[in-house]
């Protein structure tokens, strides 16, 4: 798989793959409805406008996803892991790296095919998107896990119809499932306070500010540009204290949360700063490159205020949406966090 191809894939799995590919995910609906436990300790969770009937704490999870493969080891699970995918999409930290080494790897860059998912024998699956159960793709489907007994969650803000509107509060109705799924509730409760108080310090930081900063999110594939104006990734720049250039309002993402766009747009937005996803170094440093070299007279540009965070930090139900929202706001008012 050449770079471009995987940056191209990787993509469509961040943005939304499900939405991208035309498809109807899980559902039609979100809920925030608390999970309800019946006495013989079975949980049901309303997840993507589906009821997802955990019978007892799963013992056989399979982690789709570096970033739910992450929350599931700081939750303590490590020891019911029995397969993580797109294990190479994204480095775990380094605190919890070790956690993972002799857990099977179902899927390099890609999610598991349904009969690798299969074969690994889960009760329980967790993913980021939608994405990871398109039957087209060769992944089991969300239909076909059920009826093969595997309980199937998705991050709620990658859910079909909240992917538009996603935040990073989701992260938390995320946390506080999965504890009840797991009878972790101390342990969720324990990352959902870290989280909060990580997120507070922001809060605090960026009320000090006088003037807010303009900044556009974007996405750089060779020389394609993609703008970012709605979903979870706008949450991030409202939450960092940004003044954001695409918003949901703008028509350009009334039907998708993001729209390719010419570098004669950008450039007549004059932002102040931009952020650009990366899915490693070397497409960072390309990207950085591209910008630098085709918008010089840009504000951004000018004051040296090119964000580059992780791809992966922006896929829904990862602690990495509270860590991104702290480093953008640190590197766009760093007095403020002096």
């Amino acid at each position: 798989m050449t770079s471009r191809n995987r940056s191209a894939r990787i993509l469509v799995t961040a943005l939304g793959g499900a939405t991208l590919l035309g498809l109807t995910g899980c559902g039609t609906g979100v809920t925030a409805a608390a999970p309800t436990q019946s006495a013989d300790t079975a949980v049901t969770i309303e997840n993507c406008g589906r009821s997802v009937v955990v019978p007892e704490p799963p013992s056989a999870v399979v982690g789709l996803h570096p970033s739910q493969t992450e929350s599931l080891l700081r939750l303590g699970l490590a020891d019911r892991l029995v397969g993580q995918a797109q294990a190479t999409v994204q480095a775990l930290p380094d605190d919890v790296a070790a956690l993972a080494e002799g857990i099977p790897v179902l899927g390099a860059d890609t999610p598991p095919n349904r009969e690798t998912l299969l074969a690994a024998e889960p009760d329980f699956v967790y993913s980021p998107t939608t994405y990871e159960f398109t039957a087209e793709q060769g992944f089991a489907s969300l239909e076909q896990l059920e009826e093969a007994g595997v309980a199937a969650y998705v991050a709620t803000g990658g859910c079909f119809d909240r992917r538009m509107e996603g935040t990073v509060d989701d992260l938390f109705g995320d946390l506080e499932n999965l504890g009840a799924i797991f009878g972790v509730e101390q342990e969720a409760a324990a990352l959902i306070e870290d989280a909060e108080a990580d997120l507070a310090e922001v809060d605090a930081a960026v009320e000090e500010v006088d003037e807010r900063l303009r900044v556009a999110q974007v996405y750089v594939d060779g020389t394609t540009l993609t703008a970012i104006g709605a979903g979870i990734e706008y949450d991030i720049l409202r939450r960092a204290g940004a003044e954001a250039v695409f918003t949901p309002e703008d028509p350009a993402f009334a039907d998708f949360f993001a729209a390719e766009i010419t570098p004669e747009a950008l450039a007549a937005a004059a932002p102040d700063a931009l952020v650009f996803a990366a899915t490693d170094p070397a497409h960072e440093a390309a990207a950085r490159a591209y910008l630098t070299a085709t918008f010089p007279d840009m504000p951004a540009v000018q004051e040296e205020r090119l964000i580059a965070i992780s791809t992966s930090d922006t896929f829904p139900g990862t602690l990495g949406n509270i860590s991104v929202v702290h480093r953008i706001a640190q590197a766009l008012y760093p007095d403020a966090f002096a």
